[in-house]
């Protein structure tokens, strides 16, 4: 029987995980993360789903350590999967298994290359993403690529949406290719790493919004980092304000101040170029609809960052 040490965080270790099972890999030990209580914990646990299965874990802050080299040494794993796991595997650790350490990587390499790649390609407005199988080394998401799954990015899908059909993409990704691999007969190709580049993380103060840019740039960024993210943030009459939701519309307007207004019970954004709606938006943390806007404050245009 096949064995594998997997390291996993986040619906993607979850349904990769299980993948590795249903193929009746023999997974020696589950490598995971504590949960973070200031961090927004909207996904499945990996932890609970390898107790389910009675495999051991465990929770270290660098797995790089001498410990826990020793331990993995001690398990003799044929291979290494990593889903989403948030630390980086460096030249010891990596040397471990003989039939090498795989990653589950949700963008389709060599694009989007290192951290948040699901937002950062909704940020720039592709079409298309997905999840992509390839071998680890040293450096973040350059090894050859085992197996492929594309996913289409619509028009006003959010991060939280594109991040669900990722996690199928990274499921059928493995599904698919985990029989080959395992029988050694599963093809690598090697990365062109010209044709895609690396992206580091993103903070809560990189979703404030520029009302310079244009009505789909600011759209791509509502987004990108909306709920469960931190979402897009501006202010509005002294007050910080949280815009959820929206949609590009027809509308053109040229020489105009970036203003939010309320018409005919919708509310609006007038940006750099072309006109926002806002379906959702919070102000000063209250989540109010545009008729309940424009009753306490009025309906004409207000400058943004007034």
């Amino acid at each position: 029987m096949t064995s594998a040490v997997v390291f996993a965080y986040h619906n993607v270790g979850c349904r990769c995980l299980s993948v590795l099972l249903a193929h009746g890999v023999d997974v020696k030990l589950v490598v995971t993360h504590r949960d973070n209580p200031n961090e927004n914990i909207w996904f499945d646990s990996v932890q609970a789903l390898a107790e389910l299965y009675g495999i051991p874990t465990i929770t270290p802050d660098d797995p790089n350590t001498q410990e826990v080299i020793e331990q993995l040494c001690a398990l003799q794993p044929d291979f290494y999967f990593s889903f989403y796991y948030r630390e980086m595997l460096k030249r010891e650790l990596l040397a471990i298994p003989p039939r090498g350490a795989l990653n589950m990587h949700g963008s389709l390499l060599p694009q989007y290359r290192g951290r948040v790649p699901v937002n950062w390609a909704i940020i720039h407005g592709e079409t298309e993403t997905g999840s992509t199988l390839h071998y680890m080394t040293e450096k973040p998401d350059n090894g050859d690529i085992v197996a492929q799954q594309a996913i289409p990015i619509l028009p006003n899908d959010t991060a939280h949406e594109v991040f669900h059909k990722v996690t199928v993409a990274a499921e059928m990704a493995l599904n698919d290719v985990l029989p080959a691999l395992l029988a050694g007969t599963a093809p690598a190709q090697k990365q062109d790493l010209s044709l895609g580049g690396y992206f580091g993380g993103r903070k809560p103060q990189d979703g404030v919004i520029d009302w310079a840019q244009s009505a789909q740039t600011i759209h791509n960024l509502v987004r990108a980092v909306a709920p469960p993210y931190p979402g897009a943030t501006t202010t509005l009459l002294g007050k910080p304000m949280r815009i959820l939701q929206t949609l590009v519309t027809r509308c053109t307007v040229t020489g105009e101040t970036p203003a939010f207004y309320v018409k005919e019970g919708r509310a609006y954004a007038i940006c750099g170029s072309g006109v926002l709606r806002v379906v959702r938006f919070e102000l000063d943390g209250v989540e109010m609809s545009a008729a309940e806007f424009a009753t306490q404050h009025g309906a004409a245009r207000i400058e943004f960052g007034n």
